[in-house]
C-alpha cells in the first residue's frame, strides 16, 4: 500500500472542474479535492470539498478509513482497510477487515459543478458509518488557511445544507440520501502536503468541518452524498443522478474491443469542456493546474476529437479559437481569471491551427467550413508578413522571425523571475516548418476552391524553399534548432527539428529525412517520449525536480516530453512504411508507456513529462493532454488497436 500514495486518480464534469486524490486517501497536493469547481468554465478553479473523513462502528469498535498527515505524524491510518482500488468506469474503493466490507465509488455530474460519493454495505452485518466532510473554499492554486473572514454560515433543514462559506459568497449545498446531521464545527489544522513540499511551496493546509453524518448502513444498502455549488441539481433525486452517471461511464467507448485503446479515448475525453465564454468547446491543456492553451489545443484536438472522427466537438473548438483572433494571432492562454486579459504571447499557436484545419478538412471533407473561415486564415497570414506582436515578421529569406527580451514565443516557454530560460529569439526551426506549412495549406485550400491567392504567398515560399538548406541544414545533416539570417545560429541539437519531417509538407528529401530520423533516434529517443536537448549538451539537465527555479531550468534542456512520440513515430512510419511488422514493433516499443497509463503516477493517465537522463516516472502534471492525444492518434491514424494482443 505504500506505493498508493503516489497513485492518483482524477475524474472530470466537461467544465474543467474535477475530483481528484491519491488511491488510499491523503491529499498530497493544493489540488486535490473531491469537488473542485470550475466557477467561470473552464477557469476560476475552487476547491471546494478537500476530503471526506470516514469512521466504521461495528460491535462497539471504530475504524477510520482516512489518513492524513501531520507534522511528525499520520493519523489514521485507514489505508490498512483498503482492500482493492479500481479507476475504471469510475473510482471504486473496497475496504474491509474481519466482520465487514464497504465499498465507495465517486461520480462528478457531467457539465455541472457536482460530485456524488457512494457507499454501499457489502457485508453481512450493519455498520454504523460517520461521514465528515471537510471543507475548503480557495483558489485551487492556493492553500487553505484558517481565517476570520471565513466563518462557513450553514442552514441545515432535512437532508440539505445550504452553507456560505464567507459572507456574500456563494453557497454550497451538501444533501445526503439518508442519516443524521450533526453539526460539530472544527478546524483540521496543519495537515501536510508533501508534493507542494516536493516543488518547493507552501506545504501545508487547513480544512473545516461544519458537522458529519451519521447512519445505520444495512447489508447492501447505500448512502450517497452530494455535493455542489450549482443549484440547478439541488432540488434534483439524487439517486437518479447517480443512476444517470454510472450508466454514461460504464457505456462509453463499447464499440471498441482493444482495452488499451478504449481507456485511451475514455481518458481523452477528460480534456474536453465547454468555455462558457464563447458558449463552445475548448480543451484542458492538463490537470491538475493547466487551462486551456492555444498551442496545446491545437496540437491536442488532432488526436483527441478529429482523429476519433468527433466532427461537431472539432468545429466548435476551431470556432472558439477563431473569436479570438487578434493581429492575427490566436491566445497562448487563456487566464484563470476572466477579469484578466487573454494572453498572446505565442509564435506558433496560430500556425498550429491552421496544421487542425488542414486534419479537419481531410478527415471530414467540410469545405463550407474551409470557405467561411478562408478569410480569416489570410488574416493570420498577412498579419505575420507586415509584422505583429513581438516583432513577429518574415525576413527576406522567406523565414518566420520573431522574439523581444523577456517574452517567452515559442513551446520551450519557461521563464524564472523574469528570465527566459530558452528564449531562442529569431527563426526557431520547428516555427518554420509550421510557418512553411500554414503557407501550403493556405495555397492548397484556395486550389480547391478555385480562388486565384495573391502572389507574394507563392512568392514568400519560393524564397523559404530557397533559402532553406542554406540556413537551416548543419555541416552535419542535422538542422540548426534556431538561425537569424545574417546573425548567430544556434546549433542545439533539440527535437524541435521533427517537426520538418513529420508535418505534412516537407522540405527535405527522403535521404536527409532519413539521416536526421536515426540522429534523433540515437540522441534523443527513449521509450517515455523525446529529450528536448542531447546529453552530451553543457546545458542538458537529467533530472526534473526541486523549486520552481530547479523545474524551469531543466523544462525544456533534456527533459522528456511524451507528446513528441506521435510525431516520431509518424516519420517511422512514412520513412519506413506502416506494415504489420512495424505496427507491432511500434507497439512494443510503447509497452513502457503503456505501463505508465496503468500503474504509475495518475491511474489511467499520461504525465506531463520524464527526466531526461534515466526517465521512469513522470513528472509536472499527471493527466497532459497532448500526451494522451499522441497515442491516441497514433493508435487511430495506423489503427494499432487492431493489431495489438
Amino acid at each position: 500500500m505504500i506505493k498508493s500514495i503516489t497513485e492518483e486518480w482524477i475524474i472530470t464534469n466537461a467544465l474543467g472542474g474535477y475530483a481528484s486524490n491519491t488511491v488510499i486517501g491523503e491529499n498530497t497536493r493544493r489540488y486535490h479535492g473531491l469537488l473542485v469547481a470550475a466557477m467561470e468554465p473552464p477557469t476560476n478553479k475552487k476547491v471546494i470539498l478537500s476530503k471526506i473523513e470516514e469512521r466504521v462502528f461495528l460491535d462497539g469498535v471504530y475504524h477510520d478509513l482516512s489518513i492524513n498527515e501531520y507534522p511528525g505524524a499520520t493519523f489514521p491510518n485507514g489505508f490498512q482497510y483498503l482492500d482493492n482500488f479500481e479507476v475504471v468506469p469510475f473510482p471504486l474503493w473496497t475496504y474491509k477487515t474481519a466482520g465487514w466490507k464497504l465499498e465507495k465509488s465517486i461520480f462528478m455530474v457531467q457539465n455541472s459543478n457536482t460530485s456524488l460519493i457512494n457507499y454501499s454495505n457489502k457485508g453481512h452485518k450493519s455498520i454504523i458509518l460517520e461521514l465528515h466532510p471537510l471543507y475548503a473554499f480557495t483558489d485551487f492554486h492556493s492553500t487553505f488557511h484558517e481565517n476570520s473572514a471565513t466563518n462557513f454560515y450553514s442552514e441545515i433543514s432535512s437532508n440539505t445544507m445550504k452553507t456560505f462559506p464567507k459572507n456574500g459568497s456563494m453557497p454550497i449545498f451538501t444533501r445526503w440520501t439518508e442519516g443524521e446531521y450533526i453539526e460539530e464545527r472544527a478546524w483540521f489544522k496543519d495537515i501536510q502536503l508533501p508534493l507542494e513540499k516536493y516543488r518547493g511551496l507552501d506545504d501545508a493546509a487547513d480544512y473545516y468541518r461544519i458537522g458529519y453524518i451519521r447512519y445505520e448502513l444495512k447489508p447492501n444498502e447505500s448512502i450517497t452524498l452530494l455535493f455542489s455549488v450549482d443549484d440547478t441539481v439541488v432540488n434534483k433525486d439524487i439517486n437518479s443522478l447517480l443512476t444517470t452517471e454510472k450508466e454514461r461511464v460504464i457505456n462509453s467507448n463499447t464499440s471498441f474491443t482493444n482495452t488499451f485503446y478504449k481507456d485511451l479515448l475514455r481518458s481523452g475525453n477528460q480534456f474536453i469542456v465547454n468555455r462558457k465564454s464563447t458558449n463552445s468547446a475548448s480543451i484542458i491543456a492538463g490537470y491538475h493546474w493547466f487551462s486551456d492553451w492555444g498551442r496545446d489545443t491545437m496540437i491536442s484536438m488532432r488526436g483527441l476529437t478529429i482523429a476519433t472522427n468527433n466532427k461537431s466537438v472539432s468545429k466548435s473548438i476551431l470556432t472558439t479559437f477563431f473569436k479570438y483572433i487578434n493581429q492575427g494571432m490566436i491566445p497562448n492562454r487563456f487566464p484563470d481569471n476572466n477579469e484578466d486579459e487573454i494572453e498572446y504571447n505565442t509564435i506558433d499557436a496560430s500556425l498550429w491551427l491552421f496544421i487542425a484545419v488542414y486534419d479537419y478538412y481531410n478527415k471530414f471533407q467540410d469545405l463550407d467550413f474551409i470557405e467561411e473561415n478562408l478569410n480569416v486564415l489570410k488574416e493570420i497570414l498577412d498579419w505575420h508578413i507586415h509584422g505583429t506582436r513581438y516583432d513577429i515578421h518574415v525576413t527576406p529569406e522567406g523565414f518566420l522571425y520573431g522574439g523581444q527580451d523577456g517574452v517567452m514565443l515559442t513551446w520551450m516557454d519557461a521563464i524564472v523571475n523574469g528570465k527566459i530560460i530558452t528564449p531562442r529569439i529569431g527563426c526557431p526551426v520547428e516555427i518554420n516548418a509550421l510557418w512553411y506549412n500554414a503557407l501550403k495549406i493556405f495555397t492548397e485550400f484556395n486550389t480547391i476552391l478555385e480562388i486565384d491567392s495573391d502572389q507574394k504567398y507563392a512568392h514568400i515560399i519560393s524564397s523559404f524553399e530557397c533559402n532553406f538548406e542554406e540556413f537551416f541544414l548543419n555541416s552535419d545533416g542535422t538542422l540548426n534548432d534556431v538561425i537569424i539570417p545574417n546573425g548567430p545560429t544556434d546549433a542545439s541539437f533539440r527535437s524541435n527539428q521533427i517537426y520538418c519531417l513529420s508535418l505534412p509538407f516537407s522540405l527535405l528529401n527522403q535521404e536527409q529525412q532519413i539521416h536526421i530520423f536515426e540522429v534523433i533516434k540515437s540522441k534523443l529517443y527513449t521509450p517515455f517520449g523525446l529529450r528536448t536537448l542531447e546529453m552530451e549538451n553543457p546545458e542538458f539537465k537529467g533530472i526534473y525536480q526541486g523549486n520552481q527555479w530547479e523545474r524551469d531550468h531543466a523544462y525544456h534542456q533534456g527533459t522528456v516530453w511524451p507528446y513528441i512520440i506521435s510525431e516520431y513515430y509518424e516519420v517511422f512510419f512514412k520513412l519506413y512504411g506502416d506494415s504489420d511488422e512495424n505496427k507491432r514493433k511500434v507497439i512494443e516499443e510503447l509497452i513502457p508507456l503503456k505501463k505508465h497509463f496503468y500503474s504509475e503516477q495518475g491511474l489511467h493517465c499520461i504525465s506531463e513529462v520524464f527526466d531526461g537522463q534515466n526517465p521512469q516516472e513522470g513528472k509536472g502534471t499527471i493527466q497532459q493532454a497532448w500526451s494522451i492525444s499522441a497515442l491516441i492518434k497514433l493508435y487511430t491514424d495506423y489503427k494499432l488497436y487492431e493489431i495489438e494482443k
